[in-house]
């Protein structure tokens, strides 16, 4: 848009005061002062003028476009790299390339001579106006950053929150999605589950499963005991107390990509001559390789004292025992209560239950065992 100010810089400005409005007459009286010549100059020359600024626009509009791409092709390498979720780094990305071509959406309109200031006094104005209306909206927003940033749980983790209980089926930006164990769909929003508390029931690997077993005073509490015991060294499913669930916890196993390499570089170790690896020449190193040498030095130095203190750290921690164990817990009323332990996989945990459930009913009564039931004596006068 072409003012006359802007081709004739003596009129009147082009933002004046509300006490200093335009006189029509005094511009069109200076127009009639310029001769046709000076007038078709000045045309020109904002003309001119305007065309490189568009010019320089359109190259600049480019040329960020271009920087844009290539951040977030490099910002999404990263991601995959690390292996950061998938509903986080889309997020990420998306915000990322919304705000930065924004700004450069600006830049442009500010090169090619308009203001920008009322166009950022209209979105700062406009995104105020949004956060009163959405404070709901934006709590589950920030609940669904948090949580796919901290991770408490992840898909495919059954876990327990609000009275619901349910595998996790997918974490949207504003609410998580449970299926319960009799297929409803639910949604939680992620506002009070980022501020709640949430119960995993998949985070760690192995679980304790424990039962109480009533038994008739008189009953031998030994012999139910080594039926018990007998029962669970038959199953493979139920750790005996050797510590193998804290090294299958601790172990770290490579990625595949990682797996594969070490495996080609063996193959190829394996099938090379001794004689031809000798003879090849060593290439000289450059600067550059020292650079990323030391790098990764320190990278390795750096994760082995982080492993050094995890292990550490875990060393501290009291180490559970994964030997099952049956104690006489409760002499009550009627009846001897006698509680089971024992440790089993996580994926296992409810197939052991029930299934030692009905175990113990058929297989306790053949060691002696009677289970006790409430009983009451009428004596008739």
């Amino acid at each position: 848009m072409f003012f006359l100010q802007d081709v004739f810089p003596g009129l009147t400005p082009a933002t004046p005061a509300p006490e200093d409005l335009p006189n029509v007459k005094e511009d069109l009286a200076m127009l009639k002062d310029l001769s046709f010549n000076d007038l078709l100059g000045r045309l020109a020359e904002t003309m001119v003028n305007f065309a490189i600024n568009v010019a320089i626009a359109i190259l600049v509009f480019y040329v960020g476009r271009f920087i844009i791409r290539k951040i977030f092709k490099i910002v999404s390498a990263i991601f995959i790299r690390r292996k950061v979720d998938t509903s986080l780094s889309t997020f990420v990305l998306s915000l990322i390339n919304i705000v930065l071509y924004f700004i450069l959406i600006v830049t442009v309109i500010g090169i090619i001579g308009i203001e920008t200031t009322s166009f950022l006094a209209i979105f700062a104005s406009a995104g105020v106006a949004i956060g009163m209306a959405l404070s709901g909206t934006l709590q589950n927003f920030a609940g669904g950053v948090l949580i796919l940033l901290l991770k408490p749980y992840k898909i495919g983790d059954y876990i327990e929150v609000q009275g619901y209980a349910g595998t996790v089926r997918e974490i949207q930006i504003f609410s998580t999605i449970i299926t319960t164990y009799d297929n409803k769909s639910i949604s939680i929003p992620n506002g009070s589950l980022s501020t709640g508390s949430v119960n995993n029931w998949s985070r760690e690997a192995y679980r304790r499963v424990t039962w109480t077993i009533s038994i008739s005073y008189g009953d031998d509490v030994n012999a139910v005991r080594e039926a018990i015991l007998n029962m669970f060294r038959a199953d493979s499913r139920i750790e005996q107390g050797d510590d193998l669930g804290d090294e299958k916890d601790l172990q770290v196993v490579g990625t595949a990509e990682e797996n594969a390499v070490g495996a080609s570089a063996a193959a190829l170790a394996a099938e090379t001559p001794a004689s031809e690896a000798a003879a090849a020449p060593e290439r000289k190193r450059t600067f550059w390789d020292k650079v990323l040498f030391r790098h990764r030095k320190t990278k390795e130095k750096i994760s082995q004292w982080e492993q050094d203190r995890e292990a550490e750290l875990l060393a501290m921690l009291p180490k559970p025992n994964y030997a099952p164990a049956v104690y006489l817990s409760e002499l009550a009323a009627s009846s001897v209560d006698i509680q089971v332990r024992a440790w089993t996989k996580t994926s296992d945990y409810w197939a052991v239950f029930y299934y030692y459930n009905e175990k113990f009913y058929n297989e306790l009564p053949s060691v002696g065992a009677h289970f006790p039931f409430p009983q009451l004596d009428v004596h008739m006068a």
